[in-house]
């Protein structure tokens, strides 16, 4: 039996995020500088399992029609320290090259709406912020720990995860973003 629900995961795990061919690869530089800012890049971008979810204004959107962009894809909670730390610097980030082509979807994982929206209101975050109720794309991404983020390039693949909190708005991390959003 045990054996049955490994090879299944297994298979399922295949079917969520897919290899695809070294074409798609992130450009040197950016790779490089994406580096430098503690950012470990793929060695092979993967394709993400594509959700729609409900948006925390209440319009829905999916996770291809940010396709064209470049995308931090974050998991969170109110509750989370390391989560509540980290997204005034996403913050800052996103102000500085959402008109570059940045987009950040701050997926919640499975908290009540009223505590999300007083939360972001509180804070003035401007970014999407995705309501993931029952938990199930952070399941889907294998989200174990949050925050955890992943960066997608303009063609919607994943090219970076991140398990932890990072401080978005470092020196390194602007000239990382810089170079990824020209290079794609």
């Amino acid at each position: 039996m045990k054996k049955i629900i490994l090879i299944t995961a297994v298979i399922c795990a295949a079917f969520i995020i897919l290899p695809q061919s070294a074409e798609a690869q992130v450009s040197t530089d950016a790779a490089r500088l994406l580096q430098v800012a503690r950012i470990q890049v793929l060695n092979q971008p993967m394709v993400p399992r594509d959700f729609t979810l409900q948006l925390l204004s209440g319009a829905s959107a999916s996770l291809s029609s940010y396709k064209g962009k470049v995308v931090i894809l974050n998991f969170w909670a109110t509750w989370c320290p390391p989560c509540r730390a980290e997204m005034p610097s996403m913050e800052n980030l996103y102000q500085r090259f959402k008109d570059n082509g940045l987009e950040i979807l701050a997926v919640n994982m499975g908290e009540n709406p009223i505590t999300v929206r007083l939360f972001i209101q509180n804070n003035r975050h401007t970014f999407p912020v995705p309501l993931d109720s029952n938990n199930r794309i952070g399941a889907l991404y294998g989200v174990e720990a949050i925050p955890t983020s992943y960066i997608l390039d303009r063609d919607g693949k994943i090219i970076a995860r991140i398990v932890g909190s990072i401080h978005w708005d470092t020196p390194q991390v602007i000239t990382a973003f810089d170079a990824l959003l020209r290079s794609m």
